[in-house]
């Protein structure tokens, strides 16, 4: 399908399924984190996928290439990321299978009707206050610091919309794990899964995946460490498969 490509704009291999993705890399660029989400978070045959603050729409693209959802709806605030978004779905002929919503997050249980997504997915801002340096640009200071959303905002959200049972997938900084589990538990989504992802096995994790279940039993299963570099510029083989390489 004949997609319009603005200025500045680029078209880069998702090396899943043919697929590929519109990226301006003068706004935002997905990152690594999106792509392990996708490869940690799971959806069955026929479940309603929702993924909070999609950004270009990376993680609802990549999950339809490996999930046999029914459907998968993106919300993000920005329009400039959402229309870009809308884009890809359209240049990867998914529009039957991706929906891509204009929104706040804080207004998701408005937006759509309750219990009515069996996965919600969401790589949100990490950042909180004086955490690490405020980018100078607006698109990139969004998706990057708690300024139009709150972790709170988030998990709140995804309980109300999450079926009794559904799952909620998020990857988040190791920095606010107290943080995450307090809240996630404040709003009944139960910590059911997580990992840990060193960028070498020699140092300090710098991403949490993690899984929680909206009325779950209590008990955390805590997956073997994620390793992402075997040596400067060579991945684990883990991560090549993540990447589909």
């Amino acid at each position: 399908m004949k997609v319009y490509i603005k200025p500045n704009e680029r078209i880069d291999d998702l090396q899943r399924n043919g697929y590929r993705i519109i990226q301006d890399p003068d706004r935002f660029c997905f990152g690594m984190d999106a792509v392990l989400l996708s490869g940690f978070a799971t959806a069955k045959k026929g479940d309603f996928v929702l993924d909070l603050g999609t950004g270009t729409g990376i993680i609802p693209i990549l999950m339809e290439a490996k999930t046999e959802a029914a459907h998968l709806t993106a919300l993000e605030i920005q329009p400039e990321s959402a229309d870009m978004a809308r884009r890809s779905v359209s240049l990867n002929g998914l529009d039957e299978k991706i929906s891509v919503i204009t929104g706040d997050i804080k207004e998701a249980k408005e937006l759509f009707p309750k219990a009515s997504f069996q996965v919600i997915t969401s790589n949100p801002p990490y950042m909180i206050g004086q955490h690490g340096l405020v980018n100078p640009h607006g698109e990139k200071a969004i998706a990057r610091h708690e300024i139009l959303c709150t972790l709170k905002d988030v998990i709140e959200n995804a309980a109300v919309l999450l079926v009794p049972g559904g799952h909620f997938f998020m990857v988040h900084r190791p920095f606010r794990l107290v943080e995450i589990m307090t809240t996630l538990v404040e709003y009944h989504l139960e910590p059911k899964r997580m990992r840990l992802v060193y960028p070498y096995v020699d140092k300090e994790p710098n991403m949490v995946l993690i899984e929680a279940v909206r009325g779950g039993k209590s008990r955390l299963e805590v997956e073997k460490p994620l390793i992402v570099y075997e040596k400067p510029g060579i991945y684990t083989s883990e991560i090549y498969d993540v990447y589909g390489y």
